[in-house]
């Protein structure tokens, strides 16, 4: 998934509010943010296959330090634990942590068997949804709604720049995620990693659009008409 995952980081405001939104994305899309270094290392790898009728062109060979179960997992702990000893802030901490596992388990639901469990010779696991487009999209699609709703439900627009900024936001998110699905597919590796690197500009922006809008105060109550005399 593309914006699914960022729908996770949406939805993590209304579990912390205070955390930015940047933030909850780097956790959100930590693993994507880690795999296109590795690609550049060549620690990992992946093939261009484009197949009529499937997801993506893409034939992830292998990549077990970025989304093996096992490695996700360490890297979870470790980006909560980081958090909890920069900000001392646990509930968020440990947020933050499962946002970073949640990104593997989004994956499980769209890739086809190719998730090692743990490095090495690991089983593959997947479900597959990418072996069909429409299902795919309207899945995603569903997911990015909900998660986006939710961060409108728990905030609001400072200014103008808080509410220009965060639909541009949206607009981007949706118009890179429909050019990966009808655009050509890439020519080479390297072009897949340099373009994964262009990912830090979302959690720039987040940074930027939430930082000009505010959490929500929780609606007070009605008192209570009393009908006894």
């Amino acid at each position: 998934m593309f914006i699914g995952h960022f729908a996770a980081g949406f939805a993590g405001k209304a579990v912390s509010p205070k955390v930015s939104l940047a933030t909850l994305f780097l956790a959100a899309q930590f693993l994507d943010l880690l795999w296109p270094t590795l690609l550049l290392l060549n620690l990992e790898s992946v093939e261009i296959t484009p197949t009529p009728g499937k997801f993506t062109p893409l034939n992830f060979t292998s990549y077990p330090i970025s989304h093996s179960l096992l490695m996700v997992l360490g890297w979870g702990l470790l980006f909560g634990l980081g958090y909890w000893l920069l900000q001392k802030d646990k509930k968020t901490a440990v947020l933050l942590g499962l946002l970073v596992i949640s990104h593997w388990l989004i994956d499980l639901i769209v890739h086809v068997p190719d998730l090692p469990l743990y490095p090495g010779n690991s089983p593959l696991v997947g479900l597959g949804l990418w072996n069909s487009t429409p299902a795919t999209v309207l899945v995603e699609g569903a997911i990015f709604t909900g998660g986006l709703w939710l961060y409108l439900r728990h905030t609001q627009a400072k200014n103008k720049t808080g509410y220009y900024a965060l639909w541009s936001l949206v607009l981007l998110l949706v118009l890179v995620y429909a050019a990966s699905i009808f655009g050509p597919a890439p020519e080479q590796v390297s072009d897949i990693a340099w373009a994964g690197q262009l990912q830090w500009l979302f959690i720039l922006w987040a940074w930027w659009a939430d930082r000009n809008r505010t959490v929500k105060a929780p609606t007070q109550q009605q008192p209570q008409v009393s009908l006894q005399h």
